[in-house]
């Protein structure tokens, strides 16, 4: 009986935590308004950290990203420099498809990346195929940026595999002067 109220009480509490998580509406008046065809154009540097399950940082890496548009479409280059020697490029192919959607593409990218910006938020989401023991491993990926003034942005994306939470991703990424 001890556990069954256990049970009950751990699945009430994360309902209230899924209820209280934070929706794109929610940054709707902020500024400055995000327009990715504007912040991400021309060059712009990263850092970040992966973290594990645990919240140990796994992971240090920077970046140096290039951003080109043609009207509605983008491309973004983006070179990985991790701190255990390791590079990987990923380039991102943009469509903004409304005035606050945007679809993207990448070759270790499942499918589509989908995303809506609402004032200096973007909510992103989309499957990653990451390298695990030699092995592909696909993780979601539910991407949040805000944009903190014209020329720096905050990135914190949670990774999951199978709904539960397998990582985190923070960087800041800043335009080069």
């Amino acid at each position: 009986m001890k556990q069954a109220w256990q049970a009950m009480i751990a699945l009430m509490l994360l309902v209230l935590l899924v209820g209280c998580s934070a929706k794109l509406e929610d940054y709707q008046g902020e500024q400055p308004q995000l327009k990715l065809e504007t912040f991400f154009n021309g060059d712009l540097v990263a850092h970040g950290i992966v973290q594990d399950y645990s919240g140990k940082v796994i992971q240090r890496f920077t970046a140096d990203l290039k951003g080109t548009w043609d009207g509605n479409e983008g491309v973004l280059d983006e070179q990985f420099y991790y701190a255990d020697g390791t590079r990987q490029e990923r380039i991102w192919y943009l469509t903004k498809t409304a005035d606050h959607t945007y679809e993207g593409r990448a070759s270790d990218v499942e499918g589509t990346a989908i995303g809506t910006t609402s004032g200096n938020a973007l909510h992103w989401r989309y499957t990653l195929i990451i390298e695990l023991d030699g092995e592909p491993f696909a993780v979601d990926l539910d991407d949040w940026m805000y944009l903190v003034d014209e020329n720096n942005m905050i990135n914190r994306t949670q990774m999951y595999k199978f709904g539960l939470p397998v990582g985190e991703i923070t960087l800041y990424i800043g335009k080069r002067s």
